[in-house]
């Protein structure tokens, strides 16, 4: 796979040195970084990076058909006129449904006693005249006639905010600029809770807005003093309260305020101690706190309301149960966890402390509460899926125990599950831990060491990839692939602990991980080196660019997209959106040397050498606030400079879009269908009969 007729970019090398810690580190490609960013004007940046879009172009043009076809697969596996399953929420049922051919969805509504659909949200006509678009939440109003909605245009995910009346269809006159994520609703309907974007995209400040007032007006409840902490806003089950959280990837600490008086001073329930998390729900005056103080996988306390830090020790921290999540409904308590790394929903009653788990029909299975508005449950909305199963909404009922099957994920070119098999395995790594893995192929595959494999990572902020079901990798599969997700150190897969393991000054084993559960997966004649392809995105980009500087030789193509390749120059920078409430993550290299070394032993940006490299794929997106554009064009850049080798190295930049690359769903598919062709191409993955 050769760019044909087409000159390779080359990013002029610029002196750039910096000192930190006495240690002098040259840095040639600094000058990619715009320094009026976020808006990138800068003639010779953009330049480069047209060019660099140019030749991906060009090299990519010879595959067309191949890219076709996929992308035809792959929109063949997507229902038209797919809709959620419609859900009580007060006296409406609510649900989205794509319309024929649509890009984006619409969100009805129908009074729960009976009445006509309603639309009260309409994303096609909101994206109208926008190569890019994000809805970035909607809620409506707890008396049922307001509807707040976020517009993001170009990928910076700072958003705009409307309120739309649902009876005459028209804005009000409030608009928020800058809105983050976060809004709640106050009992009356006459005001709301939000937090927004400030100058170097951080949230810090939970504001209240009153319909009618100017944002100016808008009154500050929290702020937030320290730089590492980022604010939020959520609402309890019971409705009752705003929980007000501030925190950053280790230590959290929370408030709570009343629905019913957003002038009352919020209640702080435990002040923080670092390393310490907790959330908080509430049912009828009694709080109940995930928190993980005496144990990692975190257990679970009650108190009282008006004595918040008054604890007393419902549920056990255990080693096997990793609680991530608990929801106190009216009538049941119920407990999201893992048990040795597999997904279970425990209830538990108030009254007799009876616990239950709610059966699933697999082994290997992904499971976890879907949309449960309301206070009190009767049943429990389920979202379901395996590596061979597609996703499957469920209502269990709790009274007769029972799953009742809502939807299963429909895919209209066809799809047979007895084709597939899965296994789960354990991978040995070099200081002895079991990594565990999961495979996915067709049954005809012959484990001699001829195929080709493609295996998926991740590995920090506590993520686990869950080994859930894709109709696009059917796509590689149905070419003779084996599919494999590497649940390697940094995610919680295996519990907290698990996470922890993989972050800080343990970073490396995330990379080893991978790297040893590779090689793992050769010796069991998956596949042989330089026939196995791998991808990953943002902080799994970072896990690319690391696997490709410590063993290049085991991977015949590689993904990266929006790699977070350039950490220590990042750690470095304070004044970066994410950067403070990073360090936790990383370590703080400004201040510490031992972090500053570490950082730089590992970071993919610093560690590129004089070796062959796997072909390689890698994204940008300029708007992108999370992992800036110019990581990945550094990256390419000195990458193309040093590398001995002569294989295909590409960048394509989102030029209008951000972190999640194109919007849309069927333009997603397209970028899905080209990095698959490329990963297809370099590994001569045999076309199906």
């Amino acid at each position: 796979m050769t760019a044909e007729n087409s000159d390779i970019p080359v990013a002029p090398r610029k002196a750039h040195l910096v000192t930190h810690h006495g240690l002098t580190i040259e840095d040639p490609y600094a000058w990619l970084r715009d320094p009026g960013y976020p808006r990138v004007t800068n003639p010779e940046v953009l330049s480069y990076l047209n060019a660099e879009n140019a030749y991906f172009e060009a090299a990519m043009r010879p595959h067309k058909k191949l890219i076709d076809t996929l992308f035809a697969e792959m929109k063949g596996r997507v229902k038209d006129n797919d809709a959620t399953v419609p859900q009580k929420d007060g006296a409406f049922v609510y649900w989205t449904a794509f319309e024929p051919g649509a890009e984006y969805r619409k969100w009805y509504r129908r009074p729960a006693e009976g009445g006509a659909d309603a639309v009260i949200l309409d994303e096609p006509k909101l994206a109208e005249g926008h190569p890019y678009f994000r809805l970035g939440g909607c809620t409506v109003s707890p008396d049922g006639r307001l509807i707040t909605y976020a517009v993001d245009t170009n990928g910076s995910e700072r958003f705009v905010l409307k309120v739309r009346d649902l009876e005459t269809g028209a804005d009000l006159p409030d608009v928020i600029e800058g809105w983050r994520y976060s809004l709640v609703w106050a009992a009356d309907s006459k005001s709301f809770l939000y937090t927004d974007a400030d100058e170097n995209w951080r949230s810090k400040t939970a504001w209240h807005h009153r319909l009618g007032d100017p944002q100016s007006a808008d009154q500050a409840l929290y702020r937030e003093p320290d730089e590492k902490f980022g604010v939020s806003i959520s609402r309890s089950q019971s409705r009752a309260f705003a929980v007000i959280s501030t925190g950053d990837h280790s230590t959290t600490e929370v408030r709570l305020l009343p629905l019913q008086d957003f002038g009352a001073r919020p209640v702080l329930v435990s002040p923080r101690k670092t390393d310490r998390q907790y959330d908080v729900d509430e049912r009828e005056g009694t709080l109940f706190i995930r928190v993980n103080d005496t144990h990692p996988n975190f257990r679970v306390v009650t108190a009282p309301v008006s004595k918040p830090g008054d604890w007393t020790e419902l549920i056990a921290g255990s080693d096997r149960h990793y609680i991530r999540s608990i929801t106190s409904f009216q009538n049941h308590l119920v407990i999201e966890e893992r048990i040795d790394g597999l997904s279970q929903i425990r209830l538990r009653d108030y009254g007799n402390s009876a616990e239950r788990y709610v059966a699933f029909p697999e082994s290997s299975f992904v499971a976890g509460l879907g949309s449960n508005p309301e206070y009190r449950i009767d049943t429990l909305r389920i979202g379901y899926e395996s590596m061979v199963t597609p996703s499957t909404v469920y209502n269990y009922h709790i009274g007769q125990a029972r799953l009742e099957t809502l939807k299963v994920r429909e895919i209209p070119s066809g799809y047979d599950a007895s084709q597939y098999s899965t296994e789960r395995l354990m991978a040995p790594a070099r200081d002895g831990t079991l990594i565990p893995v999961s495979v996915v192929y067709r049954k005809d595959f012959v484990k001699d060491g001829s195929r080709p494999l493609h295996i998926g990572g991740y590995g920090a902020y506590g993520y686990a990839v869950p080994p859930g079901f894709s109709t696009n990798r059917l796509s590689l599969m149905d070419r003779g692939f084996a599919c494999a997700i590497a649940h390697i150190r940094g995610g919680d897969d295996l519990g907290y602990r698990w996470y922890l393991d993989g972050k800080l000054t343990k970073r490396t084993n995330t990379f080893n991980d991978f790297v040893d559960v590779t090689r793992f997966l050769i010796a069991q004649h998956f596949s042989s080196p330089g026939r196995v392809t791998a991808a990953g995105g943002s902080a799994g980009g970072e896990l690319m660019g690391a696997i490709v500087n410590q063993a290049p030789e085991l991977y015949g193509a590689i993904a990266a997209h929006v790699p977070f390749v350039d950490v220590l120059n990042t750690m470095l920078d304070g004044t970066l959106p994410l950067t403070p409430g990073e360090w936790t993550e990383w370590g703080n290299p400004i201040e510490d040397k031992a972090a500053f070394e570490l950082i730089r032993s590992y970071s993919p940006y610093d560690n590129v050498t004089a070796q062959a490299y796997p072909p390689m794929l890698v994204t940008a997106g300029l708007s992108d606030p999370r992992v800036t554009y110019w990581e990945p064009a550094k990256w390419v850049a000195k990458l193309r400079a040093t590398k001995t080798d002569k294989n295909l190295l590409l960048l394509k930049t989102n030029m209008g879009a951000g972190h999640g690359g194109k919007s849309g769903r069927y333009v997603a598919l397209e970028e899905a269908a080209e990095e698959y062709a490329f990963l297809i191409e370099h590994v001569r993955a045999e076309m199906p009969v």
